[in-house]
């Protein structure tokens, strides 16, 4: 049965998901949110469906083991036949547009390559022309092409042959490998190793949990588009949040608000060239915003999004659909943009290892930005959870506004810019005054979720890591123990309870319960802290990924995969929990 126990390799341009007999189930091109050309992650194979993948299988496979070459996303699955013969396939892809397949032996093992690309989103399987080492896969937007020391005819054919020496197949655009083929798999895969272990060792990590804040790191570094900067939620569409929901969204696409949490996330570990990319990225789609009215999400390039359509040609993860392809978030109104994109650039003016810092030119960008959260603070919007339903005040919105409208004060400051810190002071306090007043329910000790609502929500626990209330406050105290008593499930806290358009939510959203371990943390209930954390390590897959979701119950994870708002959660947590260097040993 198809599952998200699946590891990710990637090179800023393409991602693709490997399952545990080293099939590639999902891989789009010729970039993140593109034609699905390996899809069967989201279709259960058919003899009318037998395509959409990119496997090698070993002939009487007995057992399988992978893992990751350690401190890289290089990906190794060992195959063991019934007669003592095994492969080792290594995926890899290269800082550059190419899937790198290597295959090395053990004993006399019998396999079979078979290569089905799919195109126009599962509709119908590619057209192949051969050359002398090559094969050409005929897409709808892209023709990919397989350049390999193996036999064309085998793969064509899908014949069984003994694997008597390694071979390499390298797959990408339609564009002539000069040299030989195996020497140039293994100097790709020489230099993306070394690439990523001097990345790592570059990273400022905490004592406690490294292997999983390094394979986290790593995880989010892949979602990063390297040819604009933009972050992408996920690599997938459409896998559901639970099973049989219609909950099923396409997050190839960078939403500000999840692109802050990731700078913010990568910034703390010492990565701060991704956060130099990304400024390039909002700063652009800044420029181009009218009047300064940002969308929740936009494409790779910074370019609205295409309009939501579901596509027909795919059933959907486990035949649960629809698949959609599109996000309609980009038309919905969501104010807490506006204080994500003020919050990822703070950091610029203020980091001093970064050649190029802030200044006056960018501080001005800002503040048109910093207008309209002064603006619309107390306007309903969709919120952080995005509903579709009747729009609110959402407090975390209004928190974001009165964020950005902090971090432009202190902006100014630094600047010597003294009016301009008064003019955004001012605002700030104008916006802290609200919340205080509209979004505090003293029945309940707590701020809840919107005004003039009595429900809560999971985003109340980032109010102190936010720096909107003291972590010593007690209405955070008060709002902590409130989400503990109506959102809490077992070990997992849910974003909300309530039902919405979709009728009430069935498993919980991993990051809150990051959220909530931070805040007893905050509150100085660290061995309970520990324990959750501890708990949520042992929920990742075998590679240590998780999902967007997971259901407090049976802890299988649901969503789009990896979910880099989980991931976010991990590393936070860590840094927050894990006992300092230096009074580790």
């Amino acid at each position: 049965m198809t599952s998200l126990d699946l590891g990710l390799i990637g090179n800023g341009t393409i991602g693709a998901l490997t399952n545990p007999l080293g099939e590639i189930v999902w891989a789009c091109f010729p970039r993140f949110d593109g034609d699905p050309m390996f899809c069967s992650l989201l279709h259960e194979r058919t003899r009318d469906t037998d395509f959409g993948f990119f496997t090698v299988e070993l002939i009487d496979v007995a057992t399988h083991e992978q893992e990751y070459f350690p401190n890289t996303p290089i990906l190794v699955t060992r195959l063991h036949d019934r007669q003592g013969g095994a492969i080792e396939i290594t995926d890899f892809a290269p800082r550059f547009r190419q899937h790198g397949r290597m295959f090395c032996i053990a004993g006399n093992p019998r396999v079979r390559v078979r290569v089905r690309p799919a195109r126009d989103y599962g509709r119908a399987r590619t057209e192949i022309t051969c050359g002398s080492n090559h094969v050409r896969y005929l897409g709808t937007d892209l023709v990919l092409r397989l350049t390999t020391d193996a036999s064309i005819t085998a793969i064509v054919e899908e014949t069984p042959f003994f694997l008597e020496d390694a071979i390499t197949l390298l797959v990408g655009p339609d564009e002539t490998v000069q040299g030989a083929v195996g020497e140039i798999g293994s100097r790709f895969l020489e230099e993306s190793a070394g690439y990523w272990r001097d990345w790592v060792r570059s990273l400022g990590i905490p004592f406690e949990w490294q292997d999983a804040v390094i394979r986290a790191a790593i995880t989010l570094e892949l979602n990063v588009y390297e040819d604009t900067g933009a972050i992408v939620a996920a690599m997938t569409t459409s896998v559901p949040e639970a099973p049989g929901t219609a909950r099923t969204w396409d997050y190839r696409y960078c939403w500000l608000r999840d692109a802050y949490f990731v700078v913010n996330a990568l910034n703390r570990l010492g990565a701060t060239r991704t956060m130099e990319r990304y400024l390039g990225y909002i700063v652009n789609v800044v420029a181009g915003a009218e009047n300064g009215r940002l969308q929740p999400v936009y494409g790779l390039s910074g370019r609205s999004l295409i309009e939501e359509r579901v596509i027909d040609s795919l059933p959907g993860y486990r035949g649960t659909g629809p698949v959609r392809v599109g996000n309609q978030a980009h038309r919905q109104v969501q104010h807490d943009v506006y204080g994500a994109a003020i919050l990822t650039a703070t950091h610029v003016f203020f980091d001093r290892r970064l050649v190029r810092r802030g200044d006056q030119i960018l501080f001005r960008r800002l503040e048109t930005l910093g207008e309209q959260a002064a603006r619309l603070y107390d306007q309903p919007d969709a919120g952080i959870w995005e509903l579709r339903g009747t729009p609110r005040v959402h407090t975390f919105s209004s928190v974001m506004c009165w964020a950005g409208c902090d971090r432009l004060a202190r902006i100014a400051a630094y600047l010597g810019l003294d009016d301009r810190a008064v003019y955004w002071r001012s605002q700030a306090t104008r916006i802290h005054q609200f919340i205080c007043e509209r979004c505090w329910n003293a029945e309940k000790g707590s701020f809840v979720a919107a005004v003039n609502h009595d429900a809560l929500d999971a985003s109340l626990l980032r109010l102190a890591e936010l720096g909107f209330v003291a972590e010593d406050d007690p209405r955070f105290a008060g709002t902590v123990r409130a989400i503990e008593r109506e959102l809490r499930r077992g070990d997992f806290v849910f974003r909300y309870v309530e039902p919405d358009d979709f009728g009430r939510p069935e498993n919980a959203f991993l990051v809150c319960t990051f959220w909530y371990i931070n805040a007893l943390a905050a509150l100085g209930r660290r061995d309970e802290a520990r324990a959750l954390f501890e708990n949520l390590l042992a929920c990742r897959n075998r590679h240590g990924l998780l999902a967007e979701h997971i259901d407090p119950r049976t802890r299988e994870q649901w969503g789009n995969f990896v979910q880099t708002y989980s991931m976010v959660g991990l590393i936070g947590s860590a840094i927050r929990l894990s006992v300092r260097w230096d009074q580790a040993f």
